[in-house]
């Protein structure tokens, strides 16, 4: 049930803002219309800190965890007696669980709430590596491995819990430059590698190459530690709100369920997160942002996942030395994340996306196009990998922009989930025309570096949802308590 319309708010309310001015109103007024119903919680400048400091950790984690899989796949494949193609065969289909299990993280976050759906994304991370470290065979390393996509779904956990802390922050500094900060969380992507890496050549030194499963369960501890640092975390002032909303319904009361939302102008919608993103001005962002990540992780397969590949077989250059490529391009990825997160919160963070990936797709084909001399290649290369990683750090943040509290979670995981399709869509057709006899450089040609350039197109679709007012007038969702 909707509620009947409320009167026209005073000329100087979020409603009439007009769209140039609302960053400060992302999606629901901080101060009630009806004087009667008291603010919401602002966040101190301590609790965002730390909130923001463990978001890093977690993220750190849970990439940390995801990574060491890929890196050890070798020593597993060897010790299972698993041919080449067996090994990958089996990667796939830990990518296509990971991928289920990632979309179930988004309506588990926006009915249980944020702090919870961190606590237990990191929980799965830990729970992921020690049984991982029991896995017997083919069958439960993919079970065991798909219950990562708890960990992998941080990112999407941290975009919306930290999007609606920094709405309501005291700290000014990281208000106006919430995009910047949110790049140093995401910077734990390029850091998590690095130390997975790092720990892999240690725990290889000291105990051998057969040591994988002693490395899993070593990486358990960490995990288990930033979960207990999340329990220090606060749920968001809006879930709060979105929660007391829904008791209300659960009782019956829809009236006063549709005064409160109404004096907060938020949208009174009933149905499911999963249902309410496929509705109007929802839809539209669901389908732009999922198609954007799908191209997209199309150049991410071809480029950072079989890059080593791409530099031997496409251009001849000898990668021998592979741990010094994976730190330079790792760093290359951190000073991605920083300079696409603060250009993000000067020129708006679609655009920035769009540039970003555009030039992204330019350098890799004057890549593959150019010379083969290593260090044209080598700075190609980087300069490519700069702008494709980069992006990231400002779309997380604007696809938590672009849904409502109710299904913000939902919205954004379900989008993060694309990245598996997209990488085995992209590494089926690579394969696919290598087989066909056509040059590997051309393949990635036409897979990766087309791939940036159709996303960069494509994520200038996406908009904004602003407030209730524009989503009653986009959509007209009926639906049942959920």
């Amino acid at each position: 049930m909707r509620p009947a319309p409320r009167p026209g708010p005073p000329p100087n309310t979020q409603a009439n803002l007009g769209t140039k001015h609302r960053k400060d109103f992302q999606h629901m007024s901080t101060s009630p219309e009806d004087t009667d119903t008291p603010p919401l919680r602002r966040i101190p400048v301590r609790e965002t800190r730390r909130a923001t400091g463990i978001a890093f950790f977690a993220w750190t984690i849970a990439v940390y965890d995801f990574i060491l899989f890929g890196t050890l796949l070798p020593r597993i494949s060897e010790s299972f007696g698993w041919s080449t193609s067996h090994a990958l065969f089996v990667s796939t289909l830990v990518s296509v669980g990971t991928a289920i299990v990632v979309l179930g993280v988004g309506p588990m976050v926006d009915r249980l709430g944020r702090r919870k759906g961190m606590i237990i994304s990191v929980a799965g991370t830990a729970a992921s590596s020690a049984a991982t470290a029991a896995t017997v065979g083919a069958a439960s390393l993919i079970g065991v491995r798909s219950i990562s996509g708890l960990g992998l779904a941080e990112q999407s956990v941290n975009a919306t819990y930290l999007n609606e802390l920094y709405e309501l922050t005291e700290d000014e500094k990281i208000r106006r430059n919430r995009g910047f900060i949110y790049s140093l969380v995401q910077t734990g992507w390029p850091i998590g590698a690095l130390l997975a890496a790092g720990f892999v050549a240690v725990v290889t030194v000291v105990f051998g190459e057969g040591s994988w499963r002693l490395a899993f369960l070593l990486a358990t501890v960490p995990a288990v530690v930033v979960a207990l640092l999340c329990l220090k975390l606060k749920e968001s002032p809006q879930f709060l709100l979105q929660q007391r909303i829904r008791r209300l319904r659960k009782d019956g009361d829809e009236t006063g369920a549709a005064r409160v939302a109404g004096a907060y102008d938020l949208d009174h919608e009933v149905a499911a997160p999963l249902k309410r993103i496929f509705h109007g001005v929802h839809l539209r962002n669901t389908i732009v942002l999922s198609v954007a990540w799908l191209f997209n992780w199309f150049a991410i397969q071809t480029f950072s996942v079989l890059g080593t590949t791409v530099l031997e077989s496409g251009k001849g250059i000898d990668a021998s030395n592979t741990l010094l490529m994976v730190v330079v391009s790792n760093v290359v990825g951190a000073l991605g994340y920083l300079a696409h997160g603060w250009a993000g919160d000067r020129f708006g963070r679609r655009n920035t996306i769009a540039v970003g990936w555009t030039l992204a797709g330019v350098f890799f084909a004057a890549m593959l196009l150019g010379p083969d001399t290593t260090l044209y290649v080598i700075v190609t290369y980087m300069m490519g990998l700069f702008f494709l990683l980069g992006p990231y750090a400002a779309i997380m943040f604007l696809q938590a922009e672009c849904f409502t509290t109710d299904c913000r979670a939902t919205g954004s995981s379900f989008i993060g989930a694309m990245s598996q399709p997209g990488a085995i869509i992209g590494g089926f057709i690579l394969a696919s025309l290598t087989a066909a006899a056509v040059p590997y450089s051309t393949a990635a040609l036409y897979v990766g570096a087309v791939g940036a350039l159709i996303s960069a197109v494509v994520v200038l679709l996406v908009r904004k949802v602003s407030s209730a007012d524009e989503l009653e007038e986009a959509a007209a969702t009926p639906g049942t308590v959920g």
